[in-house]
């Protein structure tokens, strides 16, 4: 899987065979050719109805086992140069509809078409997927993505810089050391901002972010605001995409904390289990009032910053209970090799 989206500028690359988007893409695209094909072999609905299960019975072996290899081979194929990795896929196939051909002869009744002719059909149906992989890479890059993925990174509210930047004043005189510890975390805070934030970051720096602006937020709300972190079952050598989590505790600050005289409980918890990377994070909520609005923007923009980085395989869902809003962030566990 791959590591990041960078854009910066586009070079042509095989789709990742692994991703459940790509895969479901694929059979999506596949089994429509099938159909198609069938509906031209047929005269008349009846005839479909007879010529769909034939078509069928040729199509899906040879989907799933080119699927399996694939995914297989995948490491492989990403480190060839996109010619050769796109000549291999190729030749790949033929092999496959060729040892399918002849594994699958004696089964078949009357004696099927020419291999040559099943040749050219999966040829030019590879060439067909492995072109709109081709085109849909260049539509999410470099231009269109590195503008949406720079536009998307969340920007902190300026009311929450005006505020720190007041706590910090009030502080300078009766605790100069935490008065230097909070402005050296919004310096920390605010590169993160300003950086190039394209690539998947390591989670345990954006947990140590999060803190950072918790502990600003803590500064102005005192006693109000109440964290409780559980990340004991935390993959550390996961990647993220940056800024995920933090936009998320600042509407949980904003919609949850704020609005309040008593105090408020953001619950973080984050753990792996089975590949994937959860995030659960839930703070008071208010039905009440108009302190909400912009909360599903924020929201929608992380959850296109997740399909841009992991397609299909992530996810962003809400819940909302009488007295508390919930957000799970589910994201496939990408390790950090370098950790």
């Amino acid at each position: 899987m791959a590591r990041s989206i960078n854009q910066n500028a586009y070079s042509s690359a095989l789709p990742n065979f692994r991703n459940l988007g790509i895969v479901l893409r694929i059979l999506l695209i596949v089994n429509v050719l099938a159909l198609a094909a069938a509906v031209v072999q047929s005269a008349d609905a009846r005839t479909l109805w007879q010529e769909l299960p034939e078509v069928s019975a040729v199509v899906q072996p040879l989907l799933i086992l080119s699927l399996l290899a694939l995914a297989a081979l995948n490491d492989a194929l990403k480190r060839l140069p996109y010619y050769l990795g796109v000549t291999a896929v190729l030749a790949l196939e033929l092999a496959l509809t060729a040892a399918l051909y002849v594994a699958g002869r004696p089964l078949l009744e009357a004696e099927p078409a020419p291999l040559a002719r099943y040749w050219v059909l999966v040829a030019l149906t590879t060439a067909a997927l492995l072109f709109y992989f081709h085109l849909r890479g260049r539509a999410l890059s470099p231009a269109l993505s590195e503008a949406r993925l720079q536009a998307l990174q969340a920007r902190i509210r300026p009311h929450f810089l005006f505020n720190s930047l007041n706590a910090v004043v009030s502080l300078i005189r009766q605790d100069p050391r935490r008065a230097e510890a909070a402005l050296e975390d919004m310096a920390d805070l605010f590169r993160v901002l300003m950086a190039d934030n394209r690539d998947l970051a390591p989670l345990a720096r954006e947990v140590e972010l999060c803190r950072q602006y918790l502990d600003l937020e803590q500064l102005r709300l005192g006693e109000r605001l109440l964290v409780e972190w559980h990340i004991d079952k935390m993959p550390h050598d996961a990647l993220v995409p940056p800024l995920v989590l933090q936009p998320l505790l600042e509407n949980a600050v904003y919609h949850g904390i704020e609005p309040r005289v008593e105090p408020g409980v953001i619950s973080i918890n984050i753990y792996g289990a089975r590949e994937r990377v959860h995030a659960v994070l839930r703070n008071p909520y208010r039905r009440d009032g108009d302190h909400h609005a912009g909360n599903k923007m924020a929201l929608a923009n992380i959850r296109e910053r997740l399909q841009l980085h992991f397609d299909a395989e992530a996810g962003l869902t809400t819940q909302v209970g009488d007295d508390t809003y919930q957000v799970h962030i589910v994201m496939p566990y990408v390790k950090n090799r370098e950790a």
